[in-house]
């Protein structure tokens, strides 16, 4: 696998102008399957669910999860072609895919991913709740109703409709990871509704874990710091995207394959004794839980 040097890292300038951006402009592409990966078989028989799947850390997992023998349902908003790309991929580790497109923030949308996933893979026992959105504005007074309940929807709303629909058709063994941020842990002063949705994702995250534990539905979560995926240059202005990642103590922005690992990790047996808790991964920036 591809390693970053440190003294070299850094993006050039570039800027995509819609959300949730597109894979196929972005320089250097980000890094999204490693090559030398060795199964475990650890998600063999399972059937995964992904919400932003198409791209950036939600196809690294898609591409490990089938690596390591799920099946798996990719959701995302409207990029059908990075979508195809990511489907072409499971498909290539011989593993079944679908994609379903729409708009999760939606509760009906978020519903018929679940009916879909369980009717055309059989059943449902992971699901990934990763999509997600962000507006930077330096000012709270700038940001309007409108960018705030759309950012609560994609980030937090989404991952309350995805889970209802789950829970019916899941069992002993089954497991939910929910994607937050490392923003809300040392706060973010441009990225505010952002920051806050996601600190309701940690919230939600360890709420679900008490209230499933009995029914043996494990909850978790990741909370990644700097990561190149298309959301940073859909997001911030070419200028704030160069060199994007460096001031992390390791001297450069995280790949979406270096998450991989953990959310296997959180989907497979290997974590029966882990729930309601989160897995840092920022190149050493600091948190505390």
């Amino acid at each position: 696998m591809t390693r970053y040097n440190r003294q070299t890292d850094g993006q050039p300038a570039q800027e995509q102008k819609k959300q949730p951006g597109m894979e196929g402009p972005m320089t250097p592409s980000p890094l999204q399957a490693d090559e030398d990966y060795q199964s475990g078989n650890k998600l063999s028989g399972k059937v995964a669910l992904i919400t932003g799947g198409d791209s950036g850390i939600g196809r690294s997992v898609a591409i490990g999860y089938a690596k390591e023998g799920a099946d798996v349902a990719i959701s995302y908003l409207e990029e059908h072609e990075d979508a195809e790309l990511t489907k072409s991929k499971i498909e290539a580790e011989g593993r079944r895919a679908i994609l379903i497109p729409g708009d999760v923030g939606d509760e009906e949308v978020s519903k018929e991913a679940v009916e879909r996933t369980v009717q055309e893979l059989g059943q449902l026992d992971i699901l990934v709740n990763n999509a997600a959105e962000q507006h930077p504005t330096d000012d709270i007074l700038n940001i309007s109703t409108e960018q705030l309940e759309s950012t609560f929807k994609t980030n937090i709303y989404s991952m309350f409709h995805l889970t209802k629909a789950a829970i019916p058709h899941m069992k002993k063994g089954s497991t939910i990871i929910n994607t937050a941020s490392i923003n809300p842990y040392i706060g973010n002063p441009e990225l505010v509704d952002y920051t806050a949705s996601k600190g309701a994702v940690v919230g939600f995250t360890r709420s679900m874990a008490k209230q499933l534990v009995d029914k043996g539905i494990r909850v978790n979560g990741i909370a990644p710091g700097p990561i190149w995926t298309p959301l940073i240059p859909a997001t911030f202005p070419e200028e704030d995207v160069e060199g994007f990642g460096t001031n992390t103590p390791m001297g450069r922005p995280g790949q979406p394959v270096e998450h991989v690992g953990s959310y296997v990790l959180l989907a497979s047996d290997d974590s029966t004794y882990i729930t309601g808790q989160f897995i840092h991964i920022n190149g050493g920036m600091y948190t505390s839980s």
